[in-house]
């Protein structure tokens, strides 16, 4: 077997267990959305990438027709993005947008490879203070984000690369398990 896929397999077996947090957090999430909440997504780089494709799972479809559901990626404002980091800081572009568009009720998915992202932690804290459920999809845990959140699924690998692809395995469970909840 390639190594790549045998690094990616093991790491699968790992997080077996955490596919229940995951499918938990679906069904939580489809009470958020169905009651009129939203999902809020931030991430740097690949992650953000990872982001925006929940975002277009939710608000466009995963498998089944359904009416969209509110899900905002906070990178994808590229003109919000740019305006925070320079009035504010690039610390501050997440957590300004949680500010501003997060509820109580409403849900932030933060994805960091690492955890310790200074601008992903700053939406974490945001959310603490707006009353938003926090959930984290991290690497290796614990680490600072894990510890921010109401909610983690830390990937055991050291591997950025294998982060990311059990990242989206996470993110496709948990679709699913909100396409069944609702």
């Amino acid at each position: 077997m390639d190594v790549h896929l045998k690094k990616l397999w093991n790491t699968l077996e790992k997080v077996d267990d955490q596919a229940a947090v995951v499918r938990a957090w679906g069904v939580s999430l489809a009470g958020a959305l169905g009651s009129g909440g939203r999902l809020l997504v931030c991430g740097n780089g690949g992650s953000a990438a990872e982001a925006q494709h929940l975002s277009a799972e939710l608000v466009g479809r995963f498998r089944d027709d359904r009416r969209p559901y509110a899900a905002i990626a906070l990178h994808a404002d590229t003109s919000s993005m740019t305006a925070i980091a320079n009035d504010f800081g690039a610390e501050e572009v997440y957590a300004r947008q949680v500010r501003a568009h997060g509820r109580p009720g409403d849900v932030l998915l933060c994805l960091s490879t690492s955890g310790s992202s200074p601008n992903v932690l700053a939406a974490a804290r945001a959310a603490r203070e707006g009353e938003v459920l926090a959930w984290a999809m991290t690497g290796p845990g614990p680490n600072p984000l894990t510890e921010l959140c109401d909610g983690a699924v830390a990937v055991p690998s050291e591997e950025t690369a294998t982060v990311q692809e059990v990242h989206l395995a996470m993110i496709h469970l948990l679709c699913d398990a909100l396409e069944e909840a609702l």
